[in-house]
């Protein structure tokens, strides 16, 4: 099976980069993994979709877990050039996660 190709954002890029190194490896891993079926649950890949999360509409957006870092990756899919979008690399702990994800992909349709 082909890997999707993976395209951060500027600003997920600068996450990515913000992270102490052992947690980015472990970021990157995830993210390799993913990339080799980034489908919806749904659709038999490893995607969990996000939908409607504390009120805002992230429908599109799907989310990795990384439970013992406690970060969350969510991501786009530009199912036509079988490209994983990373929008976002942030902490778990709250809803910020969602905030940033939510302002980014409305930069992108701007």
């Amino acid at each position: 099976m082909k890997c999707w190709d993976v395209e951060f954002l500027p600003e997920a890029k600068k996450d990515r980069d913000a992270l102490e190194s052992s947690a980015r490896k472990q970021v990157i891993k995830a993210i390799i993994k993913v990339s080799q079926n980034p489908l919806p649950k749904s659709e038999g890949g490893y995607g969990e979709p996000l939908g409607h999360k504390q009120g805002r509409n992230l429908t599109g957006l799907l989310k990795i877990k990384l439970k013992k870092l406690g970060i969350r990756i969510v991501y786009a899919l530009v199912r036509d050039k079988d490209t994983m979008r990373i929008i976002v690399i942030a902490a778990r702990a709250d809803s910020e996660v969602y905030e940033i994800a939510e302002i980014r992909v409305q930069g992108l349709k701007n």
